[in-house]
């Protein structure tokens, strides 16, 4: 059986020591959907929700929780992200979210693109539910990945 690196010998949570590993440029790249009614996918395009503008609430949102990914995660490394962005557009079904972080450091920035999607689109979600409450977030993924020992990966 495989012991997981989040675990000492006798079982006890511990972040993973990663300074013996050379600091890498990194980057990732993550995405998810918000399916979204006709009447709430107006509203957003046209910036007239009752909450005003969601669609860059939702984009700040995303860029501040990429920054914040370690006080959520308990085992996740506070990294110095040299660069955040979140990308939503709109289409006849909903709202894609896309997320691309960056850094140079001994650790990967998978978790904090896969974070900055999904608290975009969940702001999307708490900005909107006055309109609609069956909005469905779905298909969060990592896209690609690339740095690290373990070099770049990409989705099928």
């Amino acid at each position: 059986m495989n012991r997981s690196s989040h675990f000492d010998a006798q079982g006890n949570a511990h972040m993973v020591d990663v300074s013996h590993k050379p600091a890498t440029a990194r980057r990732a790249v993550a995405e998810g959907y918000i399916r979204l009614n006709a009447g709430t996918r107006a509203a957003l395009a046209e910036r007239t929700t009752p909450k005003g503008d969601v669609l860059a609430i939702a984009q700040l949102a995303g860029i501040m929780a990429a920054k914040r990914t370690a006080d959520l995660i308990p085992l996740c490394h506070p990294l110095p992200l040299t660069h955040v962005a979140v990308h939503l557009e709109l289409d006849a079904a909903g709202l894609r979210c896309e997320a691309v972080t960056q850094t140079t450091a001994n650790t990967g920035v998978e978790m904090e693109a896969l974070t900055a999607v999904q608290v975009a689109l969940l702001t999307v979600y708490d900005m909107c539910k006055s309109l609609e409450r069956g909005m469905v977030i779905e298909g969060v993924r990592l896209l690609e990945k690339s740095g690290g020992r373990s070099g770049d990966w990409r989705a099928a």
